[in-house]
C-alpha cells in the first residue's frame, strides 16, 4: 500500500519511517512532486493536519497522512501550541524557538509540558484522526545533539534525558509521535486484515 506522508522534513520523514510496517510504502511530498510548503492556517493541530492531508488529497488523489505536533508549556498558557515550529519568526529555527521558549519560562517555577501530535489520514473518501500525547518538562538549558524541534530542551516523564540524548529506537517507543502513529498503524493493520 502506498501512502503518503505529507511533509518535507526529512528527519520527521525517517523517524515515521521506522514505525510503519513493511507493508506500507511510505512517500514524501516530495516523492510525489508536490514541492511547496502548504500553508498551516488553523488555529488548532487538528485542522493544521487536516489542511495538509486534505490539499493532498484534493491535488493528487492519493491515500494520505499528515501530522501537525505541537510543545504545549503549562505556565505559558499552552504556547508556543499551534505555533510551535514558528515561535520565534517565519524561518522556523529550532535554536531560535528553544531560546525564546527558556528566556520566557525563566521566571516560572512550573516547567511542565507535553508535546501533543495529531495525525489526519485521508483514505477511501474518509478522514480519521489519531492523537499522541506525552508529558514531561522543560529543561534549564539544551542537552543533547540527536532529534530535531524542541528535543534538546524536553525531558520525557520517568526519564532524566532529554529527547535529543535518546537513540532514535529508544524515542521511538516513547515519543508523541510514535504513539499516534502507533494509533494509525492500529487502524490500517485493522483495515488491511477486514479486507
Amino acid at each position: 500500500m502506498k501512502l503518503v506522508f505529507a511533509t518535507h522534513n526529512q528527519n520527521k520523514f525517517e523517524e515515521v519511517k521506522k514505525l510503519v510496517p513493511q507493508y506500507v510504502k511510505l512517500v514524501s511530498l516530495d516523492g510525489i512532486g508536490c514541492h511547496k510548503e502548504i500553508p498551516e492556517t488553523g488555529k488548532t493541530l487538528e485542522e493544521n493536519a487536516q489542511i495538509k492531508a486534505d490539499y493532498v488529497a484534493l491535488n493528487y488523489g492519493l491515500p494520505c497522512f499528515s501530522d501537525d505536533t505541537g510543545l504545549l508549556v503549562n505556565a505559558l498558557n499552552g504556547a508556543p501550541g499551534v505555533y510551535s515550529a514558528r515561535y520565534a519568526g517565519e524561518e522556523k529555527n529550532a535554536d531560535k524557538n528553544m531560546d525564546k521558549l527558556l528566556l520566557e519560562l525563566q521566571p516560572h517555577e512550573d516547567r511542565t509540558a507535553r508535546f501533543e501530535t495529531v495525525i489526519a489520514l485521508n483514505l477511501h473518501s474518509k478522514q480519521y484522526l489519531f492523537k499522541g500525547i506525552v508529558h514531561g518538562t522543560i529543561t534549564r538549558q539544551k542537552k543533547g545533539s540527536k532529534g530535531f524541534g524542541y528535543d534538546p530542551i524536553f525531558q520525557p516523564e520517568g526519564l532524566d534525558l532529554t529527547f535529543a540524548e535518546l537513540s532514535m529506537d529508544l524515542k521511538n517507543n516513547i515519543s508523541h509521535r510514535a504513539r499516534a502513529i502507533a494509533h494509525l498503524v492500529e487502524f490500517l493493520t485493522t483495515m488491511a486484515r477486514n479486507n
